[in-house]
């Protein structure tokens, strides 16, 4: 028997689905609250009750993938033992995310979009973007590695991970994962030698 409980989870993941693709094709200010319930087959009432509205849909929505990206990264970490197989773990889960496919860097660039012009958006990305930073950090400096950069790095790395999907977008023969990985081992690198030179 389906409980009210399991109506309203599936009316969730409903809306998310179909914010998901409209977002995606439309971006974010073209899709309607109407035009996503629609899609749904349900009523923009529950975009509100749910979300809060069309910005809390969004929000939702790539925090699920970001949380599921976060918790696999995570795994992938422990297991990793050096630095290059760490930025490998990096790349490979935003190259290729366990959830959201495609549409994840999609929407994250629409975010970017959406906040430049939006300033409660844009402290809503700020706050996001600080726990990426902090996490990107410690995978940096994981293992307990005596080289490992002091100086934080997390907002060069991020930033250098969603310019290169970007840019695999684009191209994908122009991005390699060797190249990637290269990518990033050299801006960590660089920290760690940054962190040496200092007295």
């Amino acid at each position: 028997m389906t409980t009210q409980a399991d109506r309203r989870a599936e009316t969730r993941r409903m809306l998310l689905e179909a914010a998901a693709d409209l977002f995606a094709e439309r971006g974010i200010e073209a899709s309607s609250i109407d035009a996503i319930a629609a899609a749904a087959g349900r009523t923009s009432g529950a975009v509100y009750d749910h979300f809060g509205g069309k910005e809390g849909l969004l929000y939702d929505l790539l925090q699920e993938w970001v949380d599921d990206v976060a918790a696999v990264v995570a795994v992938e970490m422990m297991e990793a033992t050096t630095l290059e197989e760490r930025m490998a773990a990096l790349w490979r889960n935003v190259k290729q995310p366990p959830k959201g496919g495609g549409r994840w860097m999609a929407l994250e660039h629409e975010l970017w979009r959406y906040a430049t012009r939006d300033d409660a958006a844009r402290q809503h990305l700020a706050r996001r973007y600080r726990v990426a930073w902090e996490g990107t950090d410690a995978a940096v400096a994981a293992g307990g590695d005596p080289g490992a950069a002091r100086m934080a790095v997390g907002p060069a790395i991020v930033g250098l991970l969603f310019g290169l999907e970007m840019m695999r977008r684009v191209d994908p023969a122009a991005v390699t994962d060797d190249m990637a990985v290269a990518a990033l081992m050299g801006v960590a690198l660089a920290a760690r030698h940054h962190d040496r030179a200092q007295p």
